[in-house]
């Protein structure tokens, strides 16, 4: 009697490690495509990146005041946001964002106060 529950525990846990292994490649396999609500990995590293670019690009810019810009990046488009103090630091900071490589456009919802 020992011998047929072992062996049926087996079988049992055999089944379900092959079910997970289907499980985690069928998530694999849709995990890192995009869609159109969600990015893939590789979309969210890349904007992160460009994200980056773009603020270290303002910090080193004296003329625009980057504590005052928030910037976020979806697919390649960079939306700037916040506060400047003139129309020329709007203008700058969305030409300053335009040179990272891989911005496809700026978004410039800066409002000047």
């Amino acid at each position: 009697m020992k011998m047929k529950t072992t062996t049926s525990l087996s079988k049992y846990a055999t089944i379900l490690a092959f079910a997970g292994v289907i499980a985690l490649g069928a998530g694999f396999a849709t995990g890192c495509s995009s869609t159109r609500t969600q990015e893939s990995t590789g979309e969210y590293i890349d904007d992160s990146t460009i994200t980056a670019k773009v603020k270290a690009i303002l910090i080193k810019d004296d003329y625009v005041k980057a504590y005052q810009v928030s910037v976020e990046t979806r697919k390649g488009v960079v939306q700037l946001s916040g506060f400047v103090d003139t129309a020329d630091q709007k203008a700058r900071a969305a030409s300053d964002a335009a040179t990272v490589k891989g911005v496809v456009s700026v978004q410039n919802d800066l409002i000047v106060k």
